[in-house]
């Protein structure tokens, strides 16, 4: 093989149609815009969404509610899901995410006390209700706050 013997496979080229060449290139005269009307003149850009004057989509449709950007997303736990870890004394963030009960690496953690727990637990997380709290203690373990 020789660079001067490269070529395209055959039919995978189409060749350009030259535009406003005459009547004998198929788009002679008004050079395939047509005639009249916005879309045929030179320069003519429509903007996107634009509707001929008729009010845009858009802006037609109603807007509802209201769409918090300072919004902070807490993953929750309950201490019934806590009961994986009745042979370990002291979890973290990383045994949570380990275990599948929190998805996400950069969400915060929060426990919330829906559930019994009956073994002394030392749990590290994020935040922790007051009801979560109180049965974390009273089975003998400890809440501590990152």
């Amino acid at each position: 093989m020789k660079l001067n013997t490269l070529a395209p496979a055959p039919g995978s080229r189409k060749k350009k149609k030259r535009i406003g060449r005459g009547p004998g290139s198929g788009t002679g005269g008004t050079a395939g815009k047509g005639h009249k009307g916005q879309k045929s003149r030179s320069g003519a850009s429509i903007p996107v969404g634009f509707e001929g004057g008729q009010m845009p989509l858009q802006r037609r449709v109603p807007k509802f509610g209201f769409v918090n950007i300072f919004r902070k997303t807490v993953s929750i736990v309950n201490l019934e899901s806590l009961n994986k870890f009745k042979g370990k004394k002291k979890i973290g963030v990383e045994e949570l995410r380990e275990a599948g009960l929190v998805k996400k690496s950069s969400v915060k953690v929060k426990v919330l006390g829906r559930g019994e727990i009956d073994f002394p637990l030392e749990i590290s997380v994020h935040s922790a209700s007051k009801s979560a709290t109180e049965k974390i203690t009273k089975a003998g373990g400890a809440v501590q706050l990152i």
